[in-house]
């Protein structure tokens, strides 16, 4: 049993929450709804916090799973009363920014890299490969549409403006977020929706974030010398080191190093 002594000063206490890693659905990554949705709540919950730190490092992934992920710390954010700082470590581009901008405030490190506010679906072509070596693909579908963007066939003009007219629905989607969260602090004389990136330093300049600024030195700035942080994250099971899931870790790895590399990274 706690016993409260009166007119005690009570130490303040900030939540942290790591997002680190390529934004994927449940079974590709850590950094999604499902996974962070109880963690998050127990963020804003747990200890009755004076503010909620984003530690945020990523290149971005999935818009749905970033949506999800950012509305949810948003509305929490509402409902507690509960301020939201951001702090950017090697990046937040893409989904990663997305994220980020939910927040009161984005501090960034000088060298941070920050933006990359787009769009991209890639693929391969493998009609002319599997030509070579003789084989035959036998497809059939009830649908007309059914085998839009087959790897194994030809470019189709009309899939290829169909997925154009999707991607540019999901960036319209994105824009509109960015300008809702960050408003006035845009700088209105550069091109910020072009899926362009920039250093943490420029970002400040562009009205991208705020400030640039460390986690702790801030969060010691604000709440004091003593301010307790609690630290919350994603833990791996003892279960997901064996079996099929390493052959998924070991693929979602390589698939984190090259979103990752598109930033220098």
């Amino acid at each position: 049993m706690k016993l409260k002594i009166p007119f005690r000063k009570q130490r303040k206490t900030v939540s942290v929450l790591r997002l680190s890693g390529l934004i994927a659905n449940g079974a590709r990554g850590q950094v999604n709804d499902q996974t962070l949705a109880p963690i998050i709540e127990k963020a804003f919950e747990k200890g009755n916090p004076s503010a909620v730190a984003l530690l945020v490092n990523s290149p971005g992934g999935s818009p749905v799973q970033s949506s999800l992920i950012g509305s949810r710390i948003r509305r929490l954010s509402k409902e507690k009363n509960v301020p939201v700082l951001a702090f950017v470590e090697d990046v937040a581009a893409s989904g990663g920014y997305w994220i980020a901008v939910v927040a009161d405030e984005i501090f960034v490190d000088a060298n941070s890299i920050v933006g990359s506010i787009g769009v991209i679906s890639a693929g391969f072509g493998l009609h002319d490969l599997i030509a070579r070596y003789g084989v035959e693909r036998r497809v059939y579908t009830a649908g007309t549409s059914k085998s839009t963007l087959d790897p194994f066939q030809p470019e189709n003009k009309d899939d290829v403006q169909r997925l154009k007219s999707m991607l540019e629905d999901v960036h319209e989607t994105f824009k509109n977020h960015v300008n809702k969260c960050r408003g006035e602090k845009l700088c209105q004389e550069e091109d910020l929706f072009n899926g362009a990136f920039w250093t943490g330093q420029k970002a400040v300049e562009l009205g991208l974030v705020d400030q640039i600024g460390h986690l702790d030195a801030i969060i010691k700035e604000r709440y004091g010398d003593k301010v307790r942080i609690k630290h919350y994250g994603p833990k791996k099971s003892l279960v997901s080191r064996f079996g099929a899931k390493i052959l998924n870790a070991a693929a979602l790895l390589a698939e984190e190093k090259i979103a990752f590399a598109r930033f220098g990274l």
